[in-house]
């Protein structure tokens, strides 16, 4: 198994994905395959306005032939470990690029490497930009392990005795990155920046004292059907509205309607609770509203029609 680098931009033209499966000619095949059963970072190249910069991190699951189209493949992403970061991080920092598989002995950019839509790159490269993807108040493990001054035998030493040397470790793991309270985290955080702290479906925003949000952030399909932690897979919603949203109470049509249940009888209520034109409120940029596919899911599967 080996770490990898998939060039992924909004517009490409591929069938991609990049929650679900990335598509790829047969010429990256070989590079490919070592991905299998281990991760990847998504990077945008600067193609069609593109910006430059890694974007995401997923877990390749399988690879598989595209029967559509000859001569292509997909990479199929294992379930719940796409999570995009919290900030782009750039190609290069302090002059030097984050790959250091892309540095020629020259200085200079290895090209045609740099241009491959599926590359290599170094544990150590990647634990870099993970890092750099993710706020710091993700960082719950120590930055070393805590030293206790006992002896072999468990007596103990000194308060003052000299420590063993302990290699440091990465800020953030992949096993930091898969847990679910993380990854929960991470997803509030991107939705309800995405949705400027307010209620899609009431339009209210209350903060408190501290500038914490009181809306939460709602998987639309969610994690326990496989729903991916992204914000096309979310919705701001307040306590109460998320509550009947999850059990199928509400949903919201492919146009942004807020569909109320048949089987709600205090129609009065709720219609005081949601905007008065009943459209969602969305984000104000397109990509982060929720997907199609995702909402199709919603109400075919949880809506109580």
């Amino acid at each position: 198994m080996a770490k990898g680098v998939f060039i992924h931009n909004p517009q490409s033209v591929y069938d991609d994905r990049p929650e679900e499966y990335y598509n790829f000619p047969k010429v990256y095949l070989s590079r490919a395959k070592p991905t299998v059963g281990d991760w990847i970072i998504y990077y945008e190249s600067g193609k069609g306005r593109g910006r430059k910069s890694y974007k995401a991190i997923a877990k390749v699951k399988a690879i598989r032939e595209d029967f559509i189209k000859p001569g292509h493949y997909y990479a199929d992403i294992a379930p719940n470990t796409y999570l995009p970061f919290d900030q782009l991080v750039p190609f290069k920092v302090d002059g030097q690029p984050n790959e250091s598989l892309l540095s020629l002995e020259d200085g200079r950019i290895n090209g045609g490497l740099a241009i491959s839509a599926v590359r290599p790159i170094s544990e150590e490269d990647f634990a870099k930009i993970v890092n750099l993807g993710f706020e710091d108040e993700l960082a719950e493990l120590p930055r070393i392990d805590e030293i206790q001054n006992y002896d072999e035998q468990g007596n103990y030493v000194s308060d003052f005795a000299q420590p063993e040397y302990v290699v440091p470790t990465p800020r953030l793991t992949l096993q930091t990155l898969q847990n679910r309270k993380v990854r929960d985290r991470v997803f509030r955080r991107q939705v309800i920046k995405a949705y400027n702290k307010t209620c899609a479906f009431t339009g209210l925003n209350f903060v408190n004292g501290g500038g914490r949000a009181e809306v939460e952030a709602a998987h639309i399909r969610p994690v326990s059907n496989d729903g991916p932690d992204v914000v096309s897979n979310g919705l701001a919603l307040s306590g109460t509205i998320h509550w009947m949203f999850d059990r199928g109470y509400l949903s919201i049509s492919d146009d942004h309607d807020i569909l109320v249940s048949r089987h709600v009888n205090n129609t009065d209520e709720i219609d005081r609770l949601l905007v008065t034109d009943r459209k969602a409120i969305m984000p104000v940029k397109e990509s982060d509203w929720p997907h199609p596919a995702y909402m199709e899911w919603h109400r075919a599967e949880c809506f109580k029609t």
